[in-house]
């Protein structure tokens, strides 16, 4: 019986525990207010739009500058994605199906880029090959005074598919682990080629994976904001934050919209794909196909694990580690200076974020897993939205929601922390969702045997057993928070650093070495990320 049919029996089992064969009716109302609350930001969002008058909004839409930003972005998205897959599917196969030597150390470079947050990525490569970057530097002397910019389409392409093709690699690889080998083998049996057999038979049964992957990096690319702006490529993220700098928030409304439309969309196509991924493996619990030999191939493949390596982990943090070097022990140059408030004011932050999110996640967890029908699992689906909206659309409703109905709140960290719950609960509501069903419904009902309310049977049977997925969802929304960038530039008070301010700062300014040290542990802190989810994963 595979983990899903497991989970889906112990939820059987849940429901059929219940005295009156439903959800207590407290939980569910508290359940769905926390639903509600968090798809808030988006009322907000279309009530914004909604005060942009017809004529107005039309010419907004059909403007030459929207038309470019479209193309723009979808261009960005599509390039990104292609690129991702052509990386994460070659490396998936090498190190899961070939005789590839250190497969496990290739297996860890090839995951590891996600650890590096992709503005930090675009930072240390315009470092590197920037107008005035270290590779300028060092063909100065041979007399190349120019080198073709990093700037642009290609640029962005570039950077956002090198720390974003783990997730295709990841997807693709976990549908090949599972894959039943006997069907390669009598496809090669009647006479197939082995090119044959992987595109007749392989191909088919690990395209939801790859699709799954490209689909989350399609997500990605579409969100991130840091990127596409260090690269001074115009696309709906950036235009978005400029247009709200320059307090022209009726146009920066229009592409929140449209922004937020193609991300949920995609967001709709992943969860279809999700749901019919696990019916397309060929998995009969068979052995895995025989090892493919590379023969003269084994030297180009490990040239390519390098390569890909060397420019997604060797590159950047040699820079930053470079520039940390040059300059010396001081924190401070061009009138900055990093102080260790910035990095206090990180800590408490996600550190708060992590605190609401568990809270907030217990009830909709609960519920949803010991629930009984549809409806409750729609407050746990409901807060997955505010996972697909982009921070820089996020950060725009709560704006709006500070500057006209609380103004109390506009620019504080309460509305800041927020926004960080709105974007990252769903860690902690998948993470606490998983140890309750892990957990015997028949321990609750011996405690309600006891004597115990559904309260207390929670706190002394239920609680003690999941605090370890509890724990484990806290530490990936304090780690995630850690590196929100655009959520945190548009939402934080007047004069209030963290981390990612302070690089953002200073990387404005051009005083890269100042940045070294922040990023560096921010590089840090995201491989603890991947630590934790390595962990939950059980790898």
């Amino acid at each position: 019986m595979g983990t899903s049919d497991r989970y889906e029996r112990l939820k059987e089992q849940a429901s059929a525990t219940d005295s009156d064969g439903t959800a207590p009716t407290l939980l569910s109302v508290v359940a769905l207010a926390i639903s509600l609350v968090v798809l808030s930001p988006l009322v907000w969002l279309f009530l914004q739009a909604g005060e942009i008058e017809f004529a107005r909004a039309v010419e907004l839409l059909t403007s030459e500058t929207t038309v470019s930003v479209t193309l723009n972005t979808v261009a960005l998205v599509g390039g990104v994605t292609l690129f991702a897959i052509a990386l994460g599917v070659p490396l998936a196969i090498l190190t899961v199906q070939t005789d590839l030597p250190f497969k496990r150390f290739w297996t860890i470079t090839s995951a590891l880029p996600l650890v590096v947050p992709s503005y930090i990525g675009a930072f240390a490569f315009v470092s590197a090959f920037g107008p005035h970057g270290e590779l300028a530097d060092l063909l100065a002397p041979l007399g190349i005074e120019q080198i073709p910019t990093i700037y642009g389409l290609h640029g962005a392409i570039l950077v956002l598919t090198l720390f974003t093709y783990p997730y295709v690699f990841l997807t693709t690889r976990a549908s090949l682990l599972s894959f039943d080998g006997t069907v390669v083998e009598a496809a090669r049996s009647l006479n197939h080629t082995r090119w044959q057999a992987f595109r007749r038979v392989t191909f088919p049964q690990i395209a939801p994976g790859i699709a799954a992957g490209a689909l989350l990096v399609a997500l990605y690319t579409l969100s991130d904001f840091g990127t596409p702006a260090i690269m001074q490529y115009d696309v709906f993220t950036r235009m978005i934050y400029n247009e709200f700098g320059a307090r022209r928030l009726d146009y920066a409304s229009v592409l929140s919209m449209l922004l937020l439309v193609m991300a949920l969309g995609i967001l709709a196509v992943e969860s279809r794909l999700s749901a019919d991924r696990d019916g397309a493996y060929v998995n009969s619990g068979g052995r895995r196909p025989g090892e493919i030999k590379l023969g003269i191939w084994k030297v180009p493949a490990v040239l390519f694990c390098a390569g890909i390596a060397a420019l997604c982990l060797a590159l950047p943090v040699g820079i930053l580690l470079q520039w940390l070097v040059r300059s010396g022990t001081g924190y401070s140059g061009g009138g900055f200076s990093f102080q260790v408030t910035y990095a206090w004011n990180s800590l408490w932050l996600a550190a708060a974020a992590a605190g609401v999110c568990v809270v907030a996640a217990l009830p909709l967890a609960y519920l949803s897993a010991r629930g009984s029908g549809a409806s409750s699992a729609l407050p746990e689906r409901a807060s997955y939205v505010g996972y697909a909206v982009p921070g820089v659309v996020l950060g725009l409703a709560l704006v709006y929601l500070g500057l006209r109905y609380v103004p109390f709140l506009y620019q504080s960290v309460i509305l800041l922390v927020f926004a960080y719950v709105v974007r990252f609960l769903p860690q902690a509501v998948g993470s606490t969702e998983s140890s309750i069903l892990q957990v015997d419904p028949s321990y609750i009902e011996a405690a309600r045997s006891l004597g115990y309310n559904p309260l207390s049977a929670f706190r002394k049977v239920v609680l003690p057993l999941v605090a370890p997925g509890i724990a484990a969802g806290a530490a990936l929304v304090f780690l995630t928070t850690m590196k929100e960038l655009p959520a945190t530039l548009m939402l934080r008070p007047t004069g209030f650093e963290t981390f990612v301010t302070y690089i953002w700062l200073v990387q404005g300014a051009g005083y890269y070495g100042q940045a070294a040290v922040p990023a560096l542990v921010l590089v840090a802190v995201s491989g603890l990320s991947m630590l934790v989810i390595l962990r939950q994963e059980g790898s």
